[in-house]
């Protein structure tokens, strides 16, 4: 059962599901702010509790919203781009062949016909990243899944404005950022670690807190240069 709140002008969305504890989340990169809360929990319960943790809240989406964003990516010779953590310049060659990237001494080779737009270089780039992580996502998981005793159903990448990452944990099913393509790889091996981690425990409970000590004892490091680094644009 699904609910919205509106506490001192911040959206809450409440999910109440079968669980035992009542729990608070505010979602990089924007501050979203969700609560799960046990099926039993009346809404007004809800609220009391959200409005108790109001400070705690703003104090976290300031963290958040003072972050820093890349600029918005024109798609030009020389600009800045990130593949797993490291930069490169974005060199154009004009070619009459399908197009292709290819990443050589710093570089960002971007291999595409005349006259391409700006938006049709964005699209494309961004499905190359978003390729990076398909590929890199299957050998992750298989990593892990023995590890963890888990056993995901299926996997997608897409654009994720408030989520780096996302558990259906009824279809065992996990969603990646594509942003995450551009963070160092061990950046993506703890989100993708977090997300099977809710297989096991759907909440952010203590037990899950346990369940991430276990498995990545230097997580809580993970998340906070995660959420540190700069924001892809929107």
């Amino acid at each position: 059962m699904q609910a919205s709140l509106k506490i001192s002008e911040i959206a809450v969305d409440v999910v109440r599901k079968k669980i035992k504890n009542i729990h608070l989340s505010v979602h990089p990169p924007s501050g979203r702010v969700t609560i799960s809360a046990p099926a039993r929990l009346n809404l007004d319960s809800v609220r009391l509790f959200a409005i108790s943790k109001i400070g705690w809240i703003r104090q976290q989406q300031k963290k958040l919203t003072s972050q820093k964003r890349e600029s918005p990516r024109e798609y030009l010779n020389r600009e800045s781009h990130y593949v797993w953590g490291e930069r490169y310049l974005l060199k154009i060659i004009l070619h009459e062949a399908p197009p292709s990237i290819e990443l050589s001494h710093r570089k960002m080779i971007l291999r595409i016909r005349e006259g391409w737009s700006q938006n049709q270089k964005k699209e494309f780039i961004e499905s190359w990243y978003r390729q990076q992580i398909k590929e890199t996502l299957p050998m992750i998981i298989k990593k892990w899944e023995p590890r963890m005793n888990v056993k995901v159903n299926r996997f997608f990448v897409q654009k994720m404005k408030t989520q780096w990452g996302s558990c259906n944990s009824t279809s065992q099913n996990i969603r990646l950022n594509t942003e995450l393509a551009k963070k160092p790889r061990e950046l993506l091996e703890y989100v993708i670690v977090h997300e099977m981690a809710h297989l096991l425990e759907p909440s952010h409970s203590p037990r899950f807190i346990a369940l991430m000590d276990r498995f990545i004892s230097q997580w809580r490091s993970y998340r906070a240069e995660l959420n540190q680094l700069p924001l892809g644009s929107y």
